[in-house]
């Protein structure tokens, strides 16, 4: 049944049926009290009217007590019922002076909570007309007057107050209910967000217990494990300066703000990640001084940061060789410039000297614009700019190859032959990948190459088509064949410190072939030439 004014829970409807059925029993014993002349019988009409009352009023009692009703039409007609009874017994048994004045400040109340306003209007009502009746039966009686006027306002007085008390706890029950309600619907959104961050993030409370953690922060410490109840220190330890272990919690515990670490590592099984971590300490909005020690816990934010540290520190590296590369050129530049300018201004100095210094800056403009171009390339390989694949017709790329390095070679009087397949077909490539590919190659071969030849080689297979490129030169020792793919490696060899070179040309070629989606394959003896390719799966007739 739905209740009317108050919010009646299940021990709220327990006592009053409680109290239901403890009043008649109460009142029982008064009624015998007056029979007996123990109390104010004034009012006492007889035994039998007594005894047919309360025996109703008791089995009602039990009645209710035992199936309460479930409707608001049986609650209603045993409301009415009550008052009756109680009506019946004040005005023909014990008067106003008796224990059914309390009686009637609980009908107040049970008639409120049922029946709301409503039924609290009802219920004083009827106890004004009973005190009226009263008055009528005992008019001739100063006394019974004066003291059913003094309980009427007392009844009323009390009867209201406690009524109103009730609604205010009702008002109150039912703020601290929304608000407990909002507060779990706040916590909900907030560990929903928690839950799907990418970071890392958990709580714990003043003495560093982990309360709340996210998946994300299972992922970091690799575990699944759940870290509910466990101390901070104890679910990871944290080092400073790779070697040096710290408490987490120590350095929670003097965090005054918001505190950010990237200088800190962990070591799972198998590796060492770098961390940014960032902590601090939760305050109450309700703390009286800023200044207080915190005592309602911490909050940690934790960020694998090793990938972005190796990349920072490459960039960094990568800065510092290129201006250390780019130096040695653009100073020799500038000398030599400086120098033609002031022997342009003597009449004394031979051309042939201003023409050699002259070539060599503009050898150093040269090497500046190689390492400019292979910077370039490696920006495009690495960034996958103009990687979109097209059909490439390999005769065609080869033949443009062969155009193009076949003058540089005869100009150092080398050989530049081709060993090309039969029905070599078409690819699926980026064409500018390929082909910058390809001349690093054939650059490289030429630039090592003292004598003898460079062969470039095309074969097809069933399905894919192999490109070659083989020299007669220097070739690579086997401690530098583990380097040359680095960036900015060059040889010890006085043979390659001979020729100019940014020591990009092969670190960019590996770049490039695994945007091509495959892998530079080598081989190389010292003294006896090296050979460098790539294989590429070729179109079929179907154009598959």
């Amino acid at each position: 049944m739905q209740k009317g004014g108050l919010v009646i829970n299940e021990r709220t409807a327990q006592v009053m049926r409680f109290a239901g059925l403890v009043v008649p029993l109460v009142l029982f014993l008064y009624g015998v009290l007056i029979k007996y002349g123990l109390a104010d019988s004034t009012h006492y009409t007889g035994d039998a009217l007594f005894f047919g009352l309360m025996i109703p009023w008791t089995l009602l009692a039990f009645l209710q007590f035992l199936r309460p009703s479930t409707t608001w039409s049986g609650a209603g007609i045993r409301f009415a019922v009550y008052h009756l009874l109680s009506a019946t017994y004040i005005l023909f048994i014990s008067g106003f002076l008796a224990p059914i004045t309390p009686t009637w400040i609980l009908l107040f109340l049970a008639s409120y909570a049922y029946f709301s306003s409503f039924g609290l209007r009802l219920s004083i009502l009827f106890f004004v007309l009973v005190v009226e009746a009263d008055c009528l039966l005992h008019s001739s009686n100063v006394t019974v007057l004066i003291s059913d006027t003094l309980t009427l306002i007392l009844v009323l007085i009390v009867g209201l107050t406690a009524v109103a008390v009730a609604r205010i706890q009702e008002i109150d029950g039912a703020e601290l209910s929304r608000t407990k309600a909002l507060e779990s619907l706040q916590r909900d959104r907030i560990l929903t967000i928690v839950n799907n961050l990418a970071d890392a993030v958990m709580s714990t409370d003043e003495d560093g217990i982990v309360r709340v953690y996210n998946a994300a922060c299972l992922n970091l410490l690799d575990t699944n494990i759940s870290l509910n109840g466990h101390h901070i220190d104890e679910v990871m330890k944290l080092y400073e300066g790779g070697d040096k272990q710290i408490s987490l919690y120590g350095q929670l515990k003097k965090s005054r703000s918001v505190v950010i670490r990237d200088d800190l590592t962990m070591s799972l099984e198998d590796e060492t990640i770098r961390l940014e971590v960032t902590y601090s300490p939760i305050r109450s909005s309700y703390s009286r001084s800023k200044k207080a020690k915190p005592q309602d816990g911490y909050i940690v934010i934790l960020r694998d940061v090793t990938k972005a540290k190796s990349l920072e520190e490459e960039r960094d590296e990568f800065i510092s060789v290129v201006s250390h590369e780019l130096r040695t050129p653009i100073t020799i530049t500038e000398g030599t410039i400086s120098n033609v300018q002031l022997m342009m201004e003597r009449s004394d100095i031979a051309q042939d000297i201003l023409k050699e210094a002259i070539a060599t800056a503009h050898d150093q403009i040269i090497y500046l614009s190689k390492m400019v171009n292979d910077l370039s390339t490696l920006s495009r390989a690495e960034r996958g700019v103009a990687d979109t694949p097209e059909t490439i017709e390999v005769r065609g790329l080869v033949d443009d190859l062969y155009k193009e390095y076949a003058p540089q070679a005869e100009a150092k009087k080398l050989q530049f032959n081709l060993d090309l397949g039969t029905r070599l077909g078409e690819i699926s490539a980026s064409r500018l990948y390929l082909k910058e590919l390809l001349q690093n190659f054939i650059t490289n071969a030429i630039k090592y190459t003292r004598e003898g030849s460079i062969t470039l080689i095309v074969k097809r297979t069933e399905d894919t088509i192999t490109f070659e490129v083989k020299d007669t030169g220097i070739g690579i020792s086997k401690s530098d064949q583990t380097k040359i793919f680095n960036k900015f490696y060059r040889s010890e060899d006085y043979r390659t410190r001979e020729t100019s070179g940014t020591g990009l040309g092969l670190y960019v070629a590996a770049q490039l072939s695994k945007q091509l989606g495959t892998k530079i394959k080598y081989q190389s003896r010292l003294n006896h030439g090296s050979t460098f390719g790539i294989t590429l799966p070729a179109i079929d007739k179907n154009g598959k």
